[in-house]
């Protein structure tokens, strides 16, 4: 075991291939497990992080564009439009994620406000305490905010 758990921090992918072929082999016995369920675990913690940080980026552009409506730019729009869509990838490939999208979406919105009044040099109290836009509106392809429009 001390050789795989060396051998792990060495050459990463050669370990990750050799991990790989014990399982085919059903070899179970020589699995580094305990690493291998760490590993396991941090994918599954990469997953939700990339999940807040598409929503942190999307609600950002959004606030920008309901409270900077005569400032939008090309970019905010390519922007949401990217985010929307990565999203909807993210989620067609790890549907176990949906459930979790409610509290994805309220934990990440203290940061995209933030960051939206850091990018506009508004103060932060331009934008609302809580999220303005409902989940659905968040994903929805058609959803773009109206100035100082309310849910």
């Amino acid at each position: 075991m001390m050789h795989a758990t060396h051998h792990h921090e060495s050459d990463y992918l050669q370990w990750l291939q050799t991990q790989v072929n014990h399982l085919r082999a059903g070899r179970l016995d020589c699995l580094d497990r305990e690493q291998l369920a760490e590993e396991l675990e941090g994918m599954s913690r990469s997953e939700r992080r990339q999940l807040r940080n598409r929503l942190v980026v999307l609600m950002m552009h959004l606030l920008k564009l309901r409270h900077q409506p005569d400032k939008p730019s090309r970019s905010w729009t390519v922007t949401i439009i990217t985010q929307r869509t990565d999203i909807k990838l993210l989620l067609r490939e790890s549907p176990s994620l949906k459930p979790s999208l409610p509290e994805a979406l309220a934990a990440s919105y203290p940061r995209a406000r933030q960051e939206a009044a850091d990018e506009t040099g508004l103060p932060v109290s331009t934008f609302p305490d809580q999220p303005p836009f409902t989940l659905d509106q968040v994903l929805d392809e058609d959803y773009w905010p109206e100035p100082g429009e309310e849910r």
